[in-house]
């Protein structure tokens, strides 16, 4: 197991705990090396400490997935879209809307007016 990516970023963490976007690294190593555990930790840290950090909620939403959460993951999608939407993130609204419509059954197609 390549671990010397894991030991760099807990070394920077350690220094910066607050630093965002290194939570969000080590969440990824975390699931990159099957830890889901700490993962979700670090996933669900993000969205309760940085709500405003946009990429958790799209990657959170599929670990819930993984993890036979549905109703945490529409939870998080829903989060995600309001959050996104509120600061007009577009990209990162389309892609979660994309994965709320699959989950909970809305095909591209359906008339939403």
């Amino acid at each position: 197991m390549d671990t010397s990516r894991l030991e760099k970023l807990l070394a920077f963490i350690e220094n910066e705990p607050n630093d965002e976007f290194l939570k969000y690294a080590l969440a990824t190593e975390y699931l990159r090396l099957n830890d889901t555990q700490k993962a979700l930790a670090y996933y669900e840290d993000l969205v309760n400490n940085h709500a405003n950090y946009t990429g958790t909620y799209y990657h959170l939403g599929k670990l819930y997935e993984a993890l036979n959460r549905r109703d945490d993951a529409i939870a998080i999608y829903q989060k995600g879209i309001e959050v996104t939407r509120a600061k007009r993130d577009m990209h990162a609204l389309s892609e979660l809307q994309g994965v709320y419509n699959n989950l909970v059954g809305f095909d591209d197609d359906d008339d939403y007016y």
